[in-house]
């Protein structure tokens, strides 16, 4: 396991070091967890009573808290961020594939970079191109004329439709399809005529896709993921979406069809949005949203009725069917009121 000294992780974010610089840490854990040769971090100063027991090699926090803390600190302005980028340095989860299996399928003129792997019973078709140390987990289907960038991950029973193009540094996790058919059909007499989806996916670099999302392809253009999103578990993401840089997407969201979602957007947990629509750039979506109407104006947004008891919900609820009823006998009263005042 790799070691990195307090010294070597100061200069790499920039930290202010206070205590034993030669200090070796080879893993980070949690605050009330870790122990010797791990670093951990305070994000938050309701948890500084936890400081003096904490038996870490070193801790990471703000100039603020650093004051209530004697043991070896790297302080930085944010302690979450530093913990992010250590944990990455010192991050030992393995490859998902290690050299070509054995059981592997590698079409013939499929191109492979230097140091690509391709774990057990995967299927390389015809046409794919695979770049330098791309990792292709076990079981993973990558469709013919199908393009990952370099360093890209995909971790076990991936499926990759055919022509999909995801740059470099991405990652899959497991049980994700990528290029699927989007849900295009026209009725005719009540018998539903299939328009095949002859656009594809293309997806940019650093994009990291959680386990068991669905991402559609298009129906005549592409559906389009820029550089930088991030996308959760179980999300659908439906044919010609369009999603801008490092917008981050929580689980079970679902996207309708050719909605165009800007820049630097974060979609709360189990939203759902209508198609053919744009929401701008630097947009909130809370959780359980139900967006129905564009977004023209970045900040936060919301809809639905927070949790109550089951019993004020059922009186709210009551009330919510009524107000046809209640509107119609406030605009009645109005207009008497306007009436005996003339």
């Amino acid at each position: 396991m790799a070691a990195l000294t307090l010294a070597a992780l100061a200069e790499k974010l920039g930290a202010e070091l206070r205590g034993d610089a030669a200090a070796e840490v080879t893993a980070i854990a949690g605050l009330g967890q870790a122990g010797s040769g791990q670093i951990t971090f305070l994000s938050s100063s309701k948890y500084r009573q936890h400081l003096q027991a904490c038996k870490a090699t070193a801790v990471m926090l703000t100039p603020a808290d650093a004051e209530y803390f004697d043991g070896n600190a790297l302080i930085v302005k944010d302690p979450y961020l530093a913990y992010a980028k250590v944990a990455q340095w010192l991050d030992s989860t393995p490859a998902s594939a290690v050299d070509i299996a054995p059981s592997a399928y590698i079409a013939p003129d499929a191109v492979l970079g230097e140091g690509v792997a391709v774990g057990h019973n995967a299927v390389i078709e015809s046409g794919v191109v695979l770049g330098d140390h791309v990792q292709v987990g076990p079981g993973c289907f990558v469709g013919k004329g199908a393009r990952l960038g370099s360093r890209t991950k995909l971790w076990a029973n991936v499926s990759i439709y055919h022509n999909v193009v995801l740059g470099d540094d991405c990652l899959v996790q497991s049980g994700t399809v990528i290029g699927s058919d989007g849900f295009g059909y026209a009725n005719d007499k009540g018998q539903w005529q299939k328009i095949p989806q002859l656009g594809t996916v293309r997806i940019g670099n650093r994009v990291e896709i959680g386990a068991c999302t669905t991402i559609d392809r298009g129906a005549l253009e592409d559906t389009l993921i820029a550089d930088g999103v991030i996308i959760d578990n179980q999300c659908q993401i439906a044919h010609n979406v369009s999603i801008g840089e490092n917008t981050a997407i929580a689980g079970a969201t679902v996207m309708a069809g050719s909605l165009k979602v800007g820049k630097h957007c974060f979609i709360g947990g189990a939203s759902v949005f209508n198609g053919h629509m744009e929401i701008t750039d630097g947009v909130t979506v809370t959780g359980m949203a139900m967006v129905m109407r564009p977004i023209t104006e970045p900040g936060v947004y919301s809809s639905g009725i927070p949790l109550q008891t089951n019993r004020e919900w059922r009186k709210t609820a009551a009330r919510v069917l009524k107000i046809e009823e209640m509107n119609k006998r406030l605009k009645s009263v109005e207009k008497k009121l306007e009436k005996d005042s003339q």
